[in-house]
């Protein structure tokens, strides 16, 4: 098997960050207090329909906190378990370069001048990329490595629909376009067993990024949580959980068809117990990953093996 990744046979986050700053490297999810065009009328007001009411942002800081008081609460914590110095600021709960420009500007510094931070990842929508925003994201380059987290999710304009995401394809297609002239890494988010979608229409999307100019991508498993408009959509028998053996069978395909340089920043997710509806089996986070390792081992996947024989859409 193809373990050029240190011991998974796929281009892994904890590997490329070793390597990179020579060292265990944290994350410490942050909420920066912002809002998001799908939430607050200018879009619409109901959010992706997935989307919890934190914002994508369940396990993020509090954000009644400062950056500041969020960034050591979280590293104490993690200090408790684990010994680094090295961390990576991330603006994870809702669209965070949705926001005045001197505000956003404000919350970046404080956050990249945080002790031990040698990183920033800012999670957003495309069409929450402007010129101004994105020459603000470039200043940080030097500073620390930086990164804008995309959350796409499907490839298909008719699920996106179905999920109420409030964009395209072509308004993605632009924001990429343009982090990548100014040289910034791009991360994409694509989540498997959205409603409606089938085998073949996950793999058409992670066929689409394979041969995209993008530095990384997060496949997510689809969780139901309480309180979400999904809820409406699975009681009404437009959703069908997968089982883990199926979710097992198609991350390794996924990993199979990825290119080798992209970074694979998870392979499945997590959702708080409290409001999880399913599938109930994605509890078992260990159970999960070792399976899909297995299914690796077994049937000798590596990332990029199936790249060639797949063209982009």
């Amino acid at each position: 098997m193809n373990k050029q990744w240190g011991d998974k046979p796929y281009n892994n986050l904890n590997h490329f960050l070793r390597k990179k700053f020579g060292g265990k490297v944290f994350k410490v999810s942050l909420d920066a207090g912002f809002s998001c065009p799908n939430r607050d009328g200018n879009i619409s007001r109901t959010g992706c329909t997935f989307c919890s009411s934190r914002g994508a942002g369940d396990f993020a800081g509090n954000r009644d906190f400062s950056i500041t008081r969020q960034f050591n609460d979280i590293k104490e914590m993690m200090n408790k378990k684990w010994k680094s110095d090295k961390y990576i600021a991330y603006f994870q709960a809702y669209t965070n370069t949705y926001g005045d420009i001197e505000e956003l500007k404000e919350k970046y510094n404080e956050a990249v001048n945080q002790s031990g931070v040698v990183a920033m990842a800012i999670a957003t929508r495309p069409d929450c990329l402007d010129d101004k925003i994105i020459d603000l994201i470039e200043s940080y380059k030097d500073k620390v490595y930086t990164w804008i987290e995309l959350g796409l999710q499907t490839v298909s304009d008719k699920t996106a629909i179905l999920i109420n995401r409030g964009y395209d394809l072509s308004v993605f297609e632009y924001a990429l376009e343009k982090l990548r002239e100014r040289d910034i890494d791009v991360v994409v988010h694509a989540i498997l067993g959205l409603p409606q979608e089938n085998r073949e229409d996950m793999l058409k999307t992670v066929d689409y990024l394979a041969h995209k100019d993008i530095q990384g991508i997060k496949l997510h498993l689809l969780h139901l949580m309480k309180g979400t408009p999904m809820v409406k959509q699975y009681e009404q028998g437009l959703l069908k959980f997968m089982e883990m053996d199926e979710y097992v069978e198609i991350i390794g395909e996924a990993i199979g068809r990825l290119r080798e340089d992209i970074v694979i920043h998870r392979i499945t997710g997590d959702a708080p117990r409290d409001l999880l509806i399913g599938p109930m089996w994605s509890l078992k986070k260990w159970e999960v990953l070792n399976s899909i390792h297995k299914n690796l081992e077994e049937k000798n996947i590596y990332q990029g093996k199936f790249y060639k024989a797949y063209c982009s859409l």
